[in-house]
């Protein structure tokens, strides 16, 4: 018997190569986007607080009353933008199946959706499963990223479905503007062209800059599904527990796909986040935190041959390592995370050609011991 592959070139994603990669080598895994330290203990005491209240049967398909009803008033208090909770909010199991769950809830066969490259590496194959084809604007390090809407309006077609955008940017460390949301407003007005928006580094932006999410712009907000994700304000990823905003009509075909994957997310933690979110510190000081973060690893690396710029958002830092060799990126990183024992991201994958701009992703969401450390290594190049 023989099985056809849905998925005939896709293998074993880039993070868990170098994460192995890592661990096989003993190196300092600067690679994969997770912290090294401890989220708050105040979380950890609520998650045991409603484990032993007994909150341990199924939540809700949308989500638990108070954790629907503390993120519709945050997004308020934050942005001014009202979504009903029972109709307009949905939790699920971590951001990448409420991405998953908003592109098959537009993409039909033969749809196409604008990808912004290089992208977190989940987007395509969700396109491609619901037969959806990807269109690819390339964004690079010339100008740091910078969206060229011009080239964005010119790849739109009659079979355009969707536009799937990411704020802060992962892997680049760059954020949208005000000005980017009014010509994408520009560009979709009188279409019926989506928007979906990976926003799990919301609270993770630097140096003054505002979260331009496009639900800020009312043109956009009536076709935007919004993907969210605690795993990384509160530094606790392997929860897996994020949530969807978006108008009425929108959420009711996002809960249709949501109901077919998870059904509903892990009960004691939702409650559990739904008390801390009560406290507004517990997410606004997470921005200042990974600033510092940030400032940390490019203090450390100061002395290296790299070149870099200082991500605006998100907890990657991207660098330019022209000066020092003339390696594919790939081949670099698995070069550095062997032979000195630092392990990052070759930004390359990110691309579906896999362009090769000699730059490499590192990861600052660690100790700063470990970041020393892994900086004292990479200025040894």
């Amino acid at each position: 018997m023989q099985l056809q592959s849905k998925q005939p070139h896709i293998g074993t994603t880039i993070f868990t190569v170098m994460s192995k990669l890592a661990n096989d080598h003993g190196a300092l895994n600067l690679s994969q986007g997770f912290p090294n330290f401890e989220c708050s203990p105040k979380l950890i005491e609520l998650v045991e607080k409603y484990l032993r209240k007994g909150m341990n049967q199924y939540a809700p398909l949308s989500g638990i009353q108070p954790l629907r009803e503390i993120i519709a008033q945050k997004t308020s208090d934050l942005y001014g933008i009202s979504y009903h909770p029972d109709q307009e909010v949905t939790i699920v199991s971590g951001a990448t199946e409420a991405l998953y769950a908003a592109i098959t809830a537009v993409v039909q066969t033969g749809d196409e959706v604008i990808l912004l490259e290089p992208n977190y590496d989940s987007y395509e194959p969700a396109v491609r499963l619901n037969g959806g084809i990807p269109v690819y604007v390339t964004l690079t390090p010339e100008n740091n990223y910078q969206i060229d809407w011009n080239v964005v309006k010119a790849k739109i077609t009659e079979k355009t479905k969707l536009i799937l955008l990411n704020t802060p940017h992962n892997p680049t460390g760059t954020v949208m503007s005000k000005d980017d949301l009014e010509q994408l407003a520009a560009i979709v007005k009188d279409t019926n062209i989506f928007i979906v928006s990976d926003e799990v580094y919301e609270h993770i932006i630097f140096d003054g800059h505002n979260h331009w999410s496009p639900i800020r712009h009312p043109e956009l907000h009536k076709r935007t599904f919004i993907c969210g994700s605690f795993g990384k304000t509160f530094h606790v990823t392997g929860w897996k527990v994020g949530y969807c905003l978006a108008p009425q009509q929108l959420s009711e075909e996002f809960r249709k796909v949501h109901q077919w994957l998870t059904f509903s997310t892990v009960t004691p933690i939702q409650y559990a986040l739904a008390e801390f979110l009560q406290e507004p510190d517990n997410y606004l000081s997470v921005s200042q935190f990974y600033q510092e973060k940030r400032d940390k690893f490019i203090a450390c690396i100061q002395g290296s041959r790299f070149e870099w710029i200082p991500a605006s958002g998100s907890f990657f830092q991207c660098v330019n390592y022209a000066n020092i060799t003339d390696e594919n990126d790939l081949a670099l990183a698995q070069r550095l995370t062997k032979e000195i024992g630092v392990a990052s991201i070759p930004v390359s994958v990110f691309y579906h050609q896999k362009n090769d701009y000699k730059i490499l992703r590192f990861c600052f969401a660690k100790d700063d011991q470990t970041l020393e450390i892994a900086g004292e290594r990479l200025s040894k190049l």
